[in-house]
């Protein structure tokens, strides 16, 4: 009888870790041939936007390393429950195609819940050549201080081989004994000037309850003399996980914009919580975009990045291409429309990257990365399996819809490359593609390429059907501008649940969308006419 309860357990486990309760049904199913609307779950792990196995991916930490030539991503590792007081250690994955990740384990451990490190906070990794070691510079949160404690302060690390760490209990650079925060000091952010040659650290912080950028420099990443504000923070913003760098000719500025509080009423205040940036062609002028809340913007969408779904990201070059990695957040109960315009997301969630394009006056978008397009090799045939009775015409592997018209395709699976050509009748016609939409959904949810205005759009999220609450707040992109010849060249990625389009590469939007896999989805026209050509549909 003991034997028999071994064998259960050991099979019950291996079905577990094999997540065997989602290829049992894909067995059984005749995927190919029907449309009705499916309850489709994430595999475990996943494998092009980083999960891992067992929790979450908090605030990426990327470096490109100089010694073996790879990208090493630091992130916080969410296990949901964290150890109480003592969490977020650093965990680390290594990639040399920014496409596929290899583990590197727990890098950096908390300290015991009564040290000024019992909890982990951003940081950053960087190689000092000349002494031959790796430093990882870290916020260390103190559980519970008491009066006269520094809730927040700086600390490092030291190893030869990025295996072994060394932390420094004695150094800590305290925020209070420059004026600054004791609770708000936090995120930095270390690079070697090759002007002065030292190394500069900025620190995202307060004084007087405003945010300012504070900074630091040092000759031997010990001891760091004090510089004053590098940067103070327009409004009521604060700049979480800033990143400073120089590309081409220009400097940037990326940072993670929170923006919380109440307004003169006692209401509350939208959070931003988005990734932007400044730009200028020398330090200076980067310093003047805010100086005195001037609110010099680097484009016509206030250096927006990305949508919501995409935060506390970073970047690193490997010399040729920068990319920039930050995470897409899960959503409560596994439920698309749980985002809100004045809370916090769920945080943490999988590691996300994009390219980052330099256009030639300086602004920066995201693209497509060049290794996961690769990735995504095998050729899936798209068919139409259902359309509107009226407004749709078909030739051979084109598509026109007129208004109110869709077309639907034959599911999808786990790992996605959708690319599609859409050409609008004109500069006002508004089109979408949905998700998790079956022949029988009374609900399912789109992606809404909607005119805002004659010159731009934006990306709106939308739940549609009968059931559908329409427009989802907070999860809509930053405007861009519409094209002349209206004419959208779009690539669409999904792993599991995470979702990323790119359009025209003036657009990146990430979103998080449960139940893509196994699911039809659709191309639909609201007003005006579309064409839809070059489709295609390529997975691994």
């Amino acid at each position: 009888m003991k034997a028999i309860k071994l064998l259960a357990i050991v099979a019950l486990t291996a079905c577990t870790i094999s997540a065997c309760h989602e290829n049992v049904p894909v067995e059984e199913r005749d995927w190919d041939g029907t449309t009705t609307q499916y309850a489709s779950s994430d595999e475990r792990q996943s494998t092009t936007y980083y999960k891992p196995y067992i929790g979450y991916v908090g605030d990426p930490m990327p470096f490109f390393d100089p010694v073996d030539k790879s990208f090493k991503i630091l992130y916080l590792q969410e296990h949901r429950p964290n150890i109480a007081g003592t969490y977020h250690p650093f965990w680390g994955v290594q990639t040399n195609d920014v496409a596929n990740y290899t583990s590197l384990g727990e890098v950096l451990a908390t300290g015991a819940r009564a040290e000024q490190d019992a909890a982990l906070g951003t940081g950053c990794v960087v190689y000092n050549e000349k002494q031959k070691l790796y430093y990882i510079f870290y916020t260390a949160n103190r559980d519970q201080p008491k009066a006269g404690e520094d809730a927040q302060v700086i600390m490092y690390a030291t190893s030869p081989d990025f295996k072994t760490w060394t932390k420094y209990p004695l150094f800590r650079l305290r925020g209070v004994e420059y004026g600054y925060s004791s609770s708000d000091f936090r995120d930095p952010v270390v690079w070697q000037s090759e002007e002065d040659e030292l190394w500069h650290m900025l620190i995202s912080t307060k004084v007087g309850g405003k945010g300012n950028l504070a900074e630091f420099t040092s000759s031997d990443m010990k001891t760091w003399e004090h510089k004053g504000i590098f940067m103070p923070m327009m409004w009521d913003r604060f700049y979480e996980c800033p990143d400073i760098f120089k590309m081409g000719d220009w400097w940037y500025l990326v940072y993670s914009e929170m923006s919380a509080g109440v307004d003169g009423g006692g209401n509350a205040k939208t959070w931003g919580r988005r990734v932007q940036y400044f730009k200028g062609k020398t330090i200076d002028e980067l310093k003047a975009t805010t100086a005195g809340d001037a609110g010099i913007w680097p484009d016509d969408h206030n250096g927006y990045l990305d949508s919501r779904a995409f935060y506390a990201a970073k970047t690193a070059s490997d010399g040729t291409n920068r990319y920039i990695w930050g995470w897409c957040p899960t959503r409560e109960g596994n439920d698309n429309t749980k985002t809100n315009a004045d809370s916090e997301p769920q945080w943490a969630g999988s590691l996300v990257a994009h390219r980052l394009i330099q256009h030639e006056d300086g602004t920066l978008t995201l693209g497509e990365v060049p290794a996961i397009k690769q990735k995504y090799s095998q050729n899936k045939e798209v068919k139409s399996m259902k359309q509107s009775e009226q407004g749709v015409t078909i030739a051979g592997k084109s598509y026109t819809m007129a208004a109110y018209s869709y077309v639907l395709f034959n599911r999808l699976d786990f790992h996605n490359h959708l690319s599609m050509t859409v050409t609008t009748e004109s500069a006002s016609d508004k089109f979408g593609i949905s998700f998790v939409r079956g022949t029988d959904s009374k609900k399912y949810y789109t992606i809404v390429v909607n005119p805002e205005g004659d010159t731009q759009r934006k990306i709106n999220f939308e739940e549609e059907g009968e059931e559908g609450m329409g427009f989802i707040e907070a999860i809509d992109s930053y405007l861009f501008t519409t094209p002349a010849d209206n004419v959208y060249h779009i690539d669409i990625y999904t792993d599991n649940s995470v979702f990323v389009l790119y359009i025209n590469n003036i657009l990146a939007y990430t979103n998080r969308i449960y139940g893509i896999q196994h699911n039809c989805w659709s191309v639909n026209s609201y007003n005006g006419t579309i064409t839809v050509k070059d489709l295609q549909l390529t997975q691994y």
